[in-house]
């Protein structure tokens, strides 16, 4: 249970004519808000300003706040400061999947009541809360009968930074990342957005319960070289009670603290609200491509021996997806897929809930929007576990309000949801966690390169779970291909541990009755599990390496990626308990000594917290390790590794 005490917290209040200045800190008193009302130079007055500092360095400089109304009061100036509170909350709570299994939730928050100077009668909260892990603040309209209508035409919230600070900076979701400095921009950047700043800290801004706005995006103000302003993809029209997203600025010494903290943004949204979510089960889950009954059969399969829990149709299965004529109703495969049509979908699913595995199916945009209300019913019905999204309209108040909607729909007929293409998350998996997993990312089906590989744990992955899609056998030499991946195998066995999604897609653009041929490394994937009970980054610097251990039960796994430069890097074990020895299974990229056409050597040694080795990671590569406690015949069986 929440502990909410009403006290005073680190609260400074300086009343002259120009300013009326109050501050808030986190519980360790490292990161501190800091909210005015000053008449700038320009003439206008009554402007709301906030900084925001990190044990005395400045995160961000003074900036504007305020909201564009398309009708009625403005709040962009003339503002009044009327009063404040404070509160403070304390607690943990439990997710029922994510990657730790206990979040602490601990803030200060203040909020202030603000009027406009020439019509007192309207009112605005400016809600501020102060973690350890960063600030969050939100713009709130109490019910008031003279506002009820919130018709927002734009936001005026800025980020101004200090000198030299560089962005890692993508115009969209499912595009590619480069270091550039915020005044070089020529297009507004996507969220999350991971910044390097002056003297070695990390901040990055992200937005928390975007579930009844319009999505924002970040671009430059005009004459401020480092400056930056929210822009909306659209107006917002409401009723008050009414409260913005959340504006999250994370701030940490070690890049690799934003993705452990990336908690913060589910704390910002509301705790679960399904009642019995047993069903709700995360796992892996293969892609069938022959869309035939006997295809799906040997799929499955596939997928037992394999340590794998769903099979997913894509598209095709019920027509040419993208006409309006498409009825994802029926099962009537795409000829262009399989001219033969010999789909039997129910058959299909009933052999794989024989086997233990689940099913999940792709809609596209089309169906979803003229038959959501009758299809999810109907594949509850049939039998299927989820559903995926597919090219689904962003960004607009209308297309969220559908969207979430569209979530919560499927929650009540008990089905996990996976939204594709331009869509990013925002925290509601907490709410909802029933939607499991979501693109907005630049993954397999790209074919990035090792470099952009580096880079995702520190940005994207800072929003939440990402479905990456990875492939394995997908290579050039492997079949006569355009596209293939183009990093080595042991890089992308260690994708499923340092890229988080509860519904993991594996072996995407992979055919297992044709691609595989015995390699006997899968059975990583095979025992990787998809949730975590502990999240650790232990080295990584943006577009160069990561190495990130995870803990599910008594296990761990590590997965270490470098970019497209061979690196070694030192590492030691002291994550691991103490007292306690595992047996390391290691797979590396081995050389042509290997005689499988992947080359992954394999090797099972014993390791403690007391172990320290130097990885040797090629050009484009990677590492992984499956850590499990050993037994008396293990110490016996296995070297230590030193």
């Amino acid at each position: 249970m929440k502990v909410l005490l009403s006290l005073i917290v680190n609260l400074s209040i300086c009343i002259s004519a120009l300013s009326q200045s109050i501050s808030v800190s986190s519980p360790n008193n490292q990161l501190s808000f800091y909210f005015d009302v000053q008449n700038p130079k320009d003439g206008r007055k009554g402007v709301m300003y906030y900084h925001i500092k990190y044990n005395e360095q400045t995160v961000i400089l003074p900036s504007e706040l305020g909201i564009v109304m398309k009708e009625g009061i403005d709040w962009t100036e003339n503002i009044k400061f009327k009063d404040s509170h404070t509160s403070s909350v304390d607690t943990v709570w439990h997710p029922i999947y994510g990657e730790r299994s206990e979040i602490p939730d601990q803030y200060n928050e203040l909020i202030l009541n603000l009027s406009r100077a020439d019509a007192n009668a309207y009112e605005l909260q400016l809600i501020v809360r102060a973690y350890n892990e960063g600030i969050a603040f939100q713009y709130h309209w109490p019910e008031k009968h003279n506002s009820q209508h919130i018709w927002i035409e734009e936001e005026n919230t800025q980020f101004n930074f200090p000198n030299k600070t560089q962005a890692w900076y993508t115009p969209r979701a499912q595009a590619t990342y480069d270091p550039v400095l915020i005044k070089e921009w020529e297009r507004p950047a996507e969220m999350p957005l991971t910044l390097s700043l002056p003297d070695d800290l990390y901040a990055c801004v992200a937005e928390a319960h975007m579930v009844n706005y319009a999505r924002s995006r970040l671009m430059t103000v005009n004459k401020k070289e480092n400056a930056l302003v929210t822009t909306l993809a659209g107006e917002i029209l409401e009723t008050s009670p009414f409260s913005t997203p959340w504006r999250v600025v994370m701030v940490a010494e070690e890049v690799g603290k934003l993705l452990e903290h990336n908690y913060l943004i589910l704390n910002l949204n509301p705790p679960n609200a399904i009642e019995n979510p047993w069903w709700i089960k995360p796992g892996k889950a293969i892609r069938e491509t022959t869309l035939s009954t006997e295809g799906a059969k040997n799929l499955v399969d596939f997928a037992k021996a394999h340590g794998l829990d769903y099979i997913h149709f894509d598209a095709g299965w019920y027509g040419y997806e993208y006409v309006v004529s498409s009825d994802a109703t029926t099962v009537t495969v795409d000829p262009r897929r399989n001219p033969k049509g010999d789909l039997d979908l129910k058959e299909a699913i009933r052999y794989a809930k024989s086997k233990g595995l689940g099913v999940t199916v792709y809609v596209n945009h089309r169906a979803l929007e003229k038959q959501l209300d009758e299809i999810l019913p109907l594949y509850k019905a049939w039998g299927v576990d989820g559903v995926k999204y597919g090219f689904v309209h962003v960004g607009t108040h209308r297309w969220t309000n559908w969207l979430y909607d569209a979530v919560r729909k499927a929650a009540e007929n008990q089905l996990m949801v996976n939204i594709h293409d331009e869509f990013r998350p925002t925290g509601y998996s907490r709410t909802y966690p029933n939607l499991m997993t979501q693109e907005g990312i630049l993954g397999n089906e790209g074919m990035p390169d090792a470099r952009h590989n580096t880079i995702l744990p520190f940005t994207r992955f800072v929003a939440g779970a990402a479905d990456y899609t990875p492939a394995y056998y997908h290579r050039k030499g492997f079949k006569n291909i355009d596209r293939y991946i183009q990093n080595t195998p042991a890089h992308q066995l260690a994708l499923p541990v340092i890229y988080y999604s509860p519904l993991q897609w594996l072996y995407w653009y992979d055919v297992p009755s044709r691609d595989y041929q015995g390699e006997p490394e899968v059975e990583f994937w095979a025992n990787c599990p998809t949730v975590w009970d502990e999240t650790k980054v232990l080295q990584g610097e943006i577009g160069e390496y990561i190495v990130t251990a995870r803990k599910k039960d008594d296990d761990w796994y590590l997965g270490a990626i470098t970019n497209t430069q061979s690196r070694e890097v030192d590492l030691s074990f002291d994550f691991l308990p103490e007292k306690t020895s595992f047996v390391a299974h290691i797979y590396s990229d081995g050389g042509e000594t290997i005689k499988t056409r992947t080359h992954v050597k394999i090797e099972r040694k014993i390791v403690n917290a007391k172990t320290n080795i130097q990885l040797k990671l090629k050009e484009s590569g990677g590492l992984a390790i499956r850590m499990v406690p050993a037994t008396p015949n293990d110490m016996e069986k296995y070297a230590a590794l030193d």
